[in-house]
Parts: C-alpha cells; structure tokens; sequence
C-alpha cells in the first residue's frame, strides 16, 4: 500500500493519540550496520537469554532486506527518569519500567497502524525484552534444554513482544542523527534516560 503525503498526515495524527512524542522518517535514513550485533554478544548479559536479544533476532542483511521492503516509519521518543534513591548497581530496576511501559506503547502504535491499513507495519522496541522477569528461553537453558527448535518456543507476550532495533543490527545513533535528534553517551545512572521505539509503516 502506498501512502499519499496527506494520508501519512491523517495517520501520524491516529498514532499520536496513542503517544504523542513521534517523528515520522523515511526508511533510507535507517543505518544498519554489522558492529552493532558484536555490543550485543560482548557486552549484554542478555545475550542468548531474550527472545527479543541476538541471536534469536534477524541478523543485519535479514534487517536490511526487510527495510527495503517499506518507505515510511516512525520514531516513537520515552522520557525514563531513574530513581535517585536506588543506588547506581540497581538503576536498570527503575527504567525496567520505563521499558515495558514504551514496549507495550509500541505495541499499541504498531496495532493503531495496522488498523489504519498499515497492514505491514512492524514495531521495534529499544533494550532487551522487559515484559518477562525470566524469559522462556532461560528457562529451557536453565533446564539443562540446549537444543530446541526455535519456531516450538512459546513467547508468553507473542503478540506484542518485539526486537529492539540493535538487536537487529540497526544503529540507532546514527539513525537518531539522521532524523534530527542528538543522541549522547550517558555518564551517570542518574541522568535522564531517551529511549525509542521504531514502527515501519509501508
């Protein structure tokens, strides 16, 4: 389906009853990249324990073939404010929140969207799936299960569970940057966190 200037218009507006903090972007402006996995697999203890984490998730020439598969998306911001009363090693507790409160948000849009007669739309969430305290992943590994056929694990949330855009190869700096925000490195756990979500629209 194609999507004239003045229908994008009408379904931003929909989209922005659900949330309000969104950007609508061209697809070309998406940067994927092969790094963007390896931050994953070396420095996320959620690596291979998240349904929504690598790499259970399309690697980037899949992300990159589905991309080519749309024109419009849209960037969805989340303000998360961290606790100043939990100390720096339990900050992650507090945005959990914030995660699932922009995961469910995500799924709320990518629905909105569908309804709109986006019937490809997508979302992709940012960090690791927080829906779950214990993924069912881990708890097959925790069971001694190594080996299992992927498409039999039954995900809780199926229906609104989504990859985050890095777990899929997508750098989302870059990608910010190209749509006019200025993402930044954060240095204290007490800074105020911007997370995003991304939905393809057509």
């Amino acid at each position: 389906m194609m999507i004239m200037n003045k229908d994008l218009e009408s379904l931003l507006s929909e989209l922005k009853a659900v949330h309000e903090d969104l950007r609508l972007i061209p697809t070309e402006i998406i940067v994927v990249s092969e790094w963007v996995r390896l931050k994953c697999r070396y420095g996320c203890d959620n690596y291979g324990k998240r349904l929504g984490c690598p790499p259970f998730t399309p690697t980037p020439p899949q992300t990159r073939a589905v991309l080519s598969e749309y024109r419009n998306a849209v960037l969805a911001r989340f303000e998360a404010k961290p606790d100043p009363k939990l100390a720096p090693k339990h900050a992650g507790r507090s945005l959990s929140n914030s995660t699932i409160k922009m995961q469910k948000t995500v799924a709320e849009l990518e629905r909105a969207a569908f309804l709109s007669g986006c019937y490809k739309a997508f979302g992709m969430n940012a960090m690791p799936c927080a829906l779950c305290e214990t993924c069912v992943i881990e708890e097959m590994q925790k069971k001694d299960q190594a080996v299992f056929d992927l498409d039999s694990v039954k995900c809780k949330n199926k229906e609104i569970m989504r990859p985050s855009m890095e777990a899929c190869g997508i750098d989302v700096f870059k990608t910010l940057q190209n749509a006019g925000y200025k993402p930044r490195v954060l240095k204290d756990c007490k800074e105020m966190v911007e997370l995003f979500g991304l939905i393809l629209l057509d």
